[in-house]
């Protein structure tokens, strides 16, 4: 994770609202974001709202949760969210290395079907607790050696919607505002990674609790 800020930040991109655009996938549910340099594609509904609660509760029961501390512009800090990882691989970023706790039955379940839907095979997942809207994720890129140089990046969320920002990672470009919907799933691969930044800012506005699952598969 090639990390810029983990600290508040202000998009600079609208207040509010989607720039999905319906486009012929090999998936059907999925929608493309249209970015140039980029494979993103985004289904709104993946988990059906009952079971989106329901999974919510679950896994947010089941997984181990930590809060880690992660070195940013050569100091340590506190993560501004609670953390865990599963899977069959080490998985190190921004000074930080995490060795990986078993697979849940409900992370492998909703591993499964991830898989089924995208045609990929993940090893791994990071998981992020956003506990309310003071916790947050700063501008980075999923891009570590380990990764390979296309990485897909499968991420599903559940619990309260929270603003998703992606803005390049050369030049000045407006950052393009999304929103992550409960029960939705997010993939970025292809030469995303390369050339995107993206983010998870905080709110000022009252938001509940958010879980969100970035499946992964490590190459070394």
């Amino acid at each position: 994770m090639t990390t810029r800020m983990d600290e508040p930040s202000q998009p600079a991109g609208p207040a509010s609202g989607t720039h999905f655009r319906e486009a012929p996938t090999e998936h059907v549910g999925f929608a493309r974001i249209e970015l140039p340099n980029a494979e993103v594609h985004y289904w709104a509904g993946f988990f059906a709202p009952d079971e989106g609660r329901t999974l919510f509760d679950a896994l947010r029961a089941e997984f181990w949760w930590e809060r880690h501390r992660v070195r940013i512009r050569g100091r340590e800090v506190d993560c501004p969210r609670l953390s865990g990882w599963q899977g069959d691989a080490t998985y190190s970023y921004s000074g930080l290395t995490l060795r990986p706790a078993p697979w849940t039955p409900g992370v492998t379940a909703v591993r499964r079907r991830i898989e089924a839907a995208t045609g990929e095979a993940f090893n791994s997942v990071l998981a992020n607790l956003y506990r309310d809207g003071n916790d947050r994720m700063g501008w980075h890129a999923d891009d570590e050696p380990e990764l390979g140089p296309a990485p897909v990046i499968a991420s599903a969320s559940f619990g309260a919607a929270r603003r998703f920002l992606l803005r390049p990672k050369r030049g000045r470009a407006r950052s393009v505002p999304n929103v992550l919907e409960p029960g939705s799933l997010l993939v970025m691969r292809g030469p995303t990674q390369r050339h995107w930044l993206h983010s998870l800012p905080p709110t000022r506005r009252p938001v509940g609790p958010r879980i969100n699952f970035t499946f992964r598969r490590i190459l070394a």
